[in-house]
């Protein structure tokens, strides 16, 4: 928590700050994320004035996120970086004259956050079949390339064999 009793005396008024996060986790809807590194947040933070303030700062943090493939972690740099106006009845990360900033480095990674993570460009990912993670050896299941939703046309075929 940063205390913001000082920059709220004066219109105007800037504090610059170097904070360590407490913060260990990035816990959203979609999974938890292990914070393996971090550097202290930066921040600066004005009084613009009209119960408003301006929050800059920035942060970087190596998250460990799962490769979309093979589900292994995956060590990933997030440079958070934000520069944004809010207001003191903002209650995600203001609390009275309190600023969270572990809520607030929250809120901003999501928004740098990686569409898609691999371990390396060319990870063969999983075995549909049996979960054999690929990049470590094959396993002994069919391989078929075919779509899962072609599967009814494979058992066409099949009955055609049969026959």
């Amino acid at each position: 928590m940063l205390d913001l009793t000082e920059v709220l005396l004066d219109e105007g008024k800037e504090i610059q700050r170097e904070i360590d996060l407490e913060l260990n986790t990035l816990s959203y809807r979609f999974g938890k994320f292990k914070i393996a590194e971090k550097t202290p947040l930066s921040i600066t933070v004005t009084n613009a004035g009209d119960r408003k303030l301006i929050l800059t700062g920035n942060i970087q943090l190596e998250v460990m996120i799962p490769c979309a493939r093979c589900l292994e972690p995956v060590a990933v740099r997030l440079v958070v970086q934000f520069d944004t106006e809010t207001e003191l009845d903002n209650r995600d990360y203001i609390d009275g004259y309190n600023l969270n900033v572990d809520q607030l480095v929250h809120d901003e990674a999501l928004l740098v956050w990686p569409e898609r993570t691999l371990c390396r460009e060319d990870c063969r990912g999983l075995c549909s079949v049996c979960g054999q993670n690929l990049n470590e050896g094959s396993c002994s299941c069919e391989s078929t390339d075919l779509d899962p939703r072609m599967a009814k046309v494979l058992d066409i075929f099949s009955k055609f064999k049969e026959v």
